[in-house]
């Protein structure tokens, strides 16, 4: 597991702005870092914010999709994996450890091997997505498969970092929340404070946790909705979920790390934290494909569900979290379509009978 020496370059003394710049140069004023720490970045930050004109027209409403996936390693965890990283190699860290239901696993094997340190991951045996599995791997994280969930897994990290020197990042690092925030500050900037309204998907409760704390530091405070899945959904039931179940697996969680917070976000910002099925999930899954030209992974779509039952509220500026890639989950994605593959002979009238004819 011994990596090669990494040169990590030096924090900008003064943040450029504007894209393509390493979020935490971006916002350095805003978070816990200084001139001259290492910068451990793949030019997270600064995605896109969307509009979504068939959304729009359903729920009456200008609705805009802030798209996560476009991160590097595809998903949202790569804001407060750069700080979380950064941070350990900034105070000597050799090795980062976290659990994880497949994006943070994908995320800190990424910027471990950016920083040229060690990384290892315990992901739940059997849930978790081929395609997070197999950034975790290419990228030379050591995956250890636990017979058991999430919960159990994070519970057993927790207890090793307790006893070895091995930072944890999962959002529990605070340094994690710290970086997740800055997408609040990008979307507050890009809609020049008119956010009324946000939706955003909850499984471990780290980044709702993280947009209150961004909107709050901005003087924002448009209203939180938080969806969880029907069948891991302890926030809205009150209690943990022993087996969490839903085809969303990054928010198959029954007992998340920021539970008090993600319910104070909801409940200070006006908003709330609800339910929604997994037909529903992916009925907005399919939805944002087909006539939004957005590939995300189920748990993104969670917000859209959640919108698309719930409304926001009367709000008119909404924005929805899509926190992954679609291409994260690929066997999800197969399963629950209703296109097909038209076999065909290498003939002129056979494929113009198929082009041409009725789908």
């Amino acid at each position: 597991m011994n990596q090669a020496a990494v040169k990590i370059p030096k924090v900008e003394a003064i943040p450029p702005t504007g894209a393509h710049v390493p979020l935490i140069e971006r916002y350095l004023e805003r978070l816990p870092f200084e001139p001259g720490d290492p910068l451990v970045s793949l030019q997270e930050g600064s995605t896109p914010l969307l509009r979504a004109p068939v959304l729009s027209e359903l729920v009456g409403a200008t609705v805009r999709l802030k798209l996560e996936g476009a991160n590097p390693t595809g998903s949202f965890k790569d804001r407060g994996m750069t700080c979380a990283v950064s941070a350990a190699v900034r105070d000597g860290a050799k090795a980062v450890i976290c659990a994880s239901t497949g994006n943070t696993a994908a995320s800190a094997a990424a910027y471990a091997a950016r920083a040229g340190i060690t990384c290892a991951v315990i992901v739940p045996e059997g849930k978790i997505a081929q395609g997070k599995m197999a950034q975790t791997l290419v990228h030379g994280a050591r995956v250890i498969s636990l017979k058991g969930n999430f919960d159990q897994a994070l519970t057993l990290v927790r207890e090793l970092t307790d006893t070895h020197p091995i930072v944890l990042v999962n959002s529990v690092n605070e340094y994690r929340i710290e970086g997740q925030k800055t997408a609040a500050f990008e979307i507050h900037e890009g809609l020049d404070g008119g956010l009324e309204a946000l939706c955003i998907p909850v499984g471990n409760a780290g980044n709702i946790t993280s947009y209150w704390r961004g909107f709050r530091e901005m003087g924002a405070a448009p209203k939180l909705f938080g969806f969880q899945a029907e069948g891991a959904a302890p926030l809205v039931e009150g209690r943990v979920i022993e087996h969490p179940e839903t085809v969303a697996s990054a928010i198959r969680i029954g007992n998340p790390v920021r539970w008090e917070d993600a319910m104070a976000a909801a409940r200070d910002s006006r908003g709330a934290i609800r339910v929604v099925s997994d037909a529903e999930i992916l009925a907005a899954y399919r939805l944002l494909a087909s006539k939004e030209g957005m590939f995300c992974e189920p748990a993104s779509a969670a917000s859209v569900a959640g919108l698309l039952k719930y409304g926001a509220d009367g709000a008119e500026q909404i924005v929805c979290v899509l926190t992954g890639r679609g291409l994260k989950d690929p066997e999800t994605a197969i399963a629950n379509n209703d296109g097909k593959v038209i076999q065909c002979v290498a003939e002129r009238g056979p494929i113009e009978e198929a082009v041409l004819g009725d789908p």
